[in-house]
């Protein structure tokens, strides 16, 4: 494996490289349950630019790397070069140089896959406009852990079709699974930014309760992501009917799970019935963004590992 392998969407990944990324994250996440230490990146650096604001990327990220031995330094675009117009490529060859890994959450791919080109160690995307990778990472692998594998399964998306659903089509299509996205119209998915090309895997619904009916899992995200404020007000209208409720679960699959990576707006894009249900598996959702990073962080840096 080289040192500029990077991860900055899903599809960078084979299903054989997941397969064991699933694996050494529930192996990781059973020494932290146990609180048996695990320290395989001491001494390490990880380097944490924000252009955007977070809660669960930064501690899951430098929680993550400081409970494998390491140290995570906070960078925020707003007191760095960065933000003062530094190029993005001259910024990737200072950090680099300075770290052994970084992970970036942004708005637009192209500032990510800039750095990552310049980059003399791994770079990790902590979310971009267009990809979401290490969400769907967890997401994957809480299906995994309750229901087993995702392959052969149905995953229906109601909602925006923005950086969580494409990442959807891509895990479809890398790990075999089918996902049937119900969006407003005006809203639909833009296959070409997915990567589809005709696998079969993607459907496209106008009516959100003909997606959910007989899915494996049902999940959702905001109306409104981090920056597209601006049109919150007319988003509110078109959407309402895209409220994942009751109605909506009771048509999927017997034991079907529900998926929100949060932060949640009850009552918006989904009701308190269904999010605090007994179908959600929200909380696992996003505690396994801790577990399945650590792996992820751990692959990046050291190639594969035996389990003790």
């Amino acid at each position: 494996m080289t040192a500029n392998k990077h991860y900055l969407q899903f599809k960078d990944f084979s299903r054989e490289e997941y397969e064991y990324l699933f694996s050494r994250t529930a192996w990781i996440k059973s020494k932290f349950k146990q609180y048996e230490p695990y320290h395989p990146l001491f001494d390490r650096t990880l380097v944490m630019i924000f252009e955007k604001a977070s809660t669960r990327t930064r501690l899951s990220f430098e929680a993550g790397m400081q409970q494998l031995g390491g140290s995570a330094i906070y960078l925020n675009t707003r007191d760095s070069q960065l933000g003062r117009g530094e190029p993005v490529e001259d910024a990737a060859q200072v950090i680099s140089r300075m770290s052994d890994i970084v992970m970036i959450r942004t708005f637009e791919q192209e500032i990510i896959e800039r750095f990552a080109g310049a980059s003399r160690v791994p770079v990790i995307n902590g979310l971009t406009n267009e990809y979401h990778p290490c969400q769907i990472l967890a997401d994957v692998f809480t299906f995994i852990e309750h229901r087993g594998s995702i392959q052969g399964k149905t995953v229906a998306w109601v909602g925006d079709s923005n950086n969580m659903c494409n990442t959807w089509l891509q895990a479809a299509e890398v790990l075999d699974f089918n996902v049937r996205v119900s969006t407003p119209p005006g809203y639909e998915v833009e296959p070409e930014r997915a990567g589809l090309h005709g696998t079969g895997h993607f459907e496209q619904f106008e009516d959100p309760m003909e997606a959910c009916r007989g899915a494996d899992l049902v999940t959702t995200d905001v109306w409104t992501s981090m920056g597209f404020e601006a049109e919150n007000e007319a988003r509110m209208k078109d959407f309402a009917d895209w409220c994942v409720d009751a109605e909506m679960m009771a048509v999927a699959r017997p034991g079907a799970l529900f998926m929100h990576c949060l932060p949640a707006h009850r009552g918006e894009e989904v009701t308190a019935e269904v999010i605090d249900g007994s179908q959600s598996v929200v909380w696992d959702e996003a505690e396994n963004r801790l577990h399945v990073q650590k792996a992820l962080m751990e692959y990046l840096v050291l190639g594969r590992v035996e389990s003790d």
